[in-house]
């Protein structure tokens, strides 16, 4: 636009004709933002115009003049026609219009007048930047703020988005220039006007991306707020500090007795010497437990004792009837759980960390990764983790030496709970999560993390230990597998389940084949018996047996891990079989060779017979269990030096193996352990020599 079209936009605006006033600002609100523009426009003496319109003009006009002033302070220009009278008009509007696209322009001049920077020349002599500039105007209208609060939950997108802006202004001034006494107040004056329900509604909302940018800024300065509380240190000295602790002690409602006389009572001896320490404090100096987390543990602690009173009185009471080491120290407690929610949330993260954040999955369209409403919702999350803590200190009878860990739990809960929780789940839904988190899920998390952990910073050395513990798990398994051949066991003749032809009968067995490994663990001795005696037989009334180095292969229908395709020595059937069925496969010597070079050298005589003759069944077992088929599968195979099959074997050696790697992780002393009644006793090795051991199968 040249420079006769903007005299003549200009001259338009000064025009008795509302209906030429309405167009030029119509058509200024979409060049204005141009600073070549703008600079010409006030030389031209519009900007004298474009006041006059906020100030007394109504309907569209006055939209389209808001919103063309809004958009010349954007670009820095028009600050000394902001003064008194121009905040109170836009304040008014505000409060008193109903009119969305009014509103939108009268709430970004004010988000421009809060934000502007207070060192600016002309802005610095008049002083009217930042929130002071409003405060005679929010005199006139105390309802403002109230209203404000209210557009939060507009339809209107961009009005609500608007509105967000303008309190996360107010919010960033005050909290900046404002005194320690005087910010805290506005910022729990907005809270209680309910602007913590209203933004957590929009971030679970669906309208995310319409809200994103003030929605980022207020979860930056919900952080802003958390960091100054921390950072604030606990001054007895201050009446406001020294209060909350007064009130912390009132409400305990201390009862006199077992030595506890109340330093309130005038004329008595003296306070009890466990006044702070009966409340969960680690000495009779709270101030010192409050190091880490400054004032911002104080309220939450005040908090929680207030809203909690009878639960927080009931609590000592209880703790009081046992031994000191025993009491949950709730104090410390609240504390460990501030400090649990503080590096979860990340507090000390920087404004210009998340921000880079956000560039990255905006671009995603991923923005659930980056809003954490549960942040907004802290005291409440603070109270749920607390009475896990009670609940947990409770469930594992821990003692005062045990603090430490059951922080570390709490604080994998509150990880799994609120860090697993995705932007649209309830903040009540959170809470009862946390309630009702069972203890032995919460242990494996615990092993999880502890193992993943470890991974990283022993990776290599962790997979030694991992490799060397399966070896030892596998030796383990595999003489216990052996040791059930050793035992002996029956089986049902395979005559009796088979007709010729048929299918399997059910007919019970009418014969049965006991089998038993040699204790030199080299032969398989077997025999058939018409029934199953009361005892078990001698090896040698056994007629028959196998020599183990002619076995060739064993093939069953036994179920295998999915991993087992590998093994090539090992054959697995179809299960279309109707019973369980192992069947030893080997060479046997052939007519012309004699026993007696058989007998000097088997293993001579067995690849002579490779040679002439193929494999042939030697025997076949019917385990009528499948517990008893893997036992006898996997033995027979690791007899052989080969790996066991089936995934009963496979699961017991997994799982002594995990046992024996979390041991070594956890470095568990005896005293540790969580027995259910008492622990059993340390058997004596009075009257033992070293040819001992202990039957830890128990003969299995």
């Amino acid at each position: 636009m040249d420079n006769t079209n903007i005299s003549e936009l200009v001259e338009r605006l000064g025009s008795d004709d509302e209906a030429l006033r309405k167009m030029a600002v119509f058509k200024l609100q979409g060049s204005i933002a141009d600073p070549s523009f703008a600079d010409i426009f006030i030389v031209e003496g519009g900007l004298q115009k474009l006041c006059y319109l906020t100030l007394h003009a109504s309907g569209n006009t006055l939209a389209y003049s808001l919103t063309s002033f809004a958009r010349l302070l954007e670009v820095d220009k028009g600050w000394e026609f902001v003064d008194e009278e121009l905040v109170e008009r836009i304040v008014e509007l505000i409060v008193t219009h109903p009119l969305v696209n009014i509103l939108r322009g009268a709430m970004s001049i004010l988000v421009s007048i809060v934000s502007h920077p207070c060192a600016d020349g002309r802005g610095s002599q008049h002083g009217l930047f930042g929130f002071r500039a409003l405060k005679p105007a929010i005199a006139i209208y105390p309802q403002f703020l109230e209203m404000l609060v209210t557009r939060l939950s507009s339809a209107d997108h961009a009005l609500c988005a608007n509105a967000l802006q303008l309190i996360n202004s107010l919010m960033r001034d005050s909290i900046t220039h404002d005194s320690d006494l005087e910010w805290p107040r506005f910022v729990h004056k907005l809270q209680d006007l309910g602007v913590i329900r209203a933004v957590y509604t929009l971030m679970q909302g669906s309208a995310l991306q319409d809200h994103a940018h003030p929605l980022i800024e207020f979860q930056f300065l919900t952080k802003i707020l958390l960091r100054k509380w921390r950072d604030v240190a606990l001054d007895i000295e201050k009446p406001e500090h020294r209060r909350a602790l007064k009130g912390i002690h009132v409400a305990s409602n201390t009862v006199k007795g077992e030595g506890d006389v109340s330093d309130d009572t005038k004329g008595s001896r003296r306070h009890s010497p466990e006044k702070w320490r009966r409340l969960g404090f680690s000495t009779e100096s709270p101030v010192s437990d409050f190091h880490e987390m400054g004032f911002l543990g104080m309220m939450d602690l005040s908090d929680y004792v207030r809203s909690h009173q009878d639960e927080f009185q009931k609590m000592l009471l209880e703790q009081s009837a046992k031994l000191e080491e025993e009491r949950c120290p709730i104090a410390r407690a609240s504390l460990a759980v501030t400090s649990i929610l503080y590096e979860h949330f990340e507090v000390d993260k920087s404004d210009i960390e998340d921000s880079k954040s956000y560039l990255v999955l905006e671009s995603r369209s991923n923005l659930d990764k980056l809003f954490k409403p549960l942040l907004l919702h802290w005291t409440r999350l603070h109270v749920a983790g607390l009475h896990a803590f009670f609940r947990l200190w409770k469930a594992t009878g821990a003692q005062v030496e045990d603090f430490g860990k059951i922080v570390e739990l709490v604080r994998i809960l509150i990880e799994s709970v609120v860090g697993g929780a995705p932007r649209t789940k309830d903040v009540q839904d959170v809470e009862e999560e946390l309630a009702d988190f069972e203890y032995n899920r919460l242990r494996e998390l615990q092993m999880e993390l502890l193992e993943l952990t470890y991974e990283d910073v022993w990776g290599q050395h962790l997979q030694q230990v991992r490799d060397e513990l399966n070896h030892e798990s596998l030796q383990f398994v595999k003489e216990q597998r052996i040791r059930c051949l050793l035992q002996g066991a029956w089986f049902p003749n395979e005559q009796s389940h088979k007709s010729e032809g048929g299918p399997s009968s059910k007919n019970p067995p009418t014969s049965y084949k006991y089998v038993q490994l040699s204790h030199n663990r080299r032969y398989l001795h077997f025999g058939d018996f018409d029934s199953i005696g009361p005892g078990l037989p001698e090896l040698d009334v056994l007629p028959e047996k196998i020599d183990l180095s002619i076995v060739s292969s064993v093939v069953s229908n036994v179920s295998a891990s999915p991993d087992d395709s590998s093994m090539s020595t090992v054959k697995t059937a179809p299960h279309h079989s109707t019973s369980t069925k192992i069947v030893i496969h080997g060479y046997t010597p052939s007519a012309a060779s004699e026993p007696s070079n058989y007998a000097k050298n088997p293993s001579h005589a067995r690849s002579a017979s490779k040679a002439t003759q193929k494999e042939s069944v030697l025997l076949t077992l019917r385990p009528q269990t499948h517990s008893i088929a893997s036992e006898w599968l996997d033995g027979l195979l690791m007899l052989l030096n080969q790996q066991p099959i089936t995934s009963e074997t496979n699961k017991l050696i997994n799982l002594i193996s995990n046992y024996g790697l979390k041991i070594r992780l956890l470095n568990i002393r005896f005293d540790d352990a969580a027995f259910t009644g008492e622990a059993p006793k340390v058997p004596s090795r009075e009257g033992l020599d070293d040819d001992y051991y202990y039957d830890i199968l128990g003969g299995s």
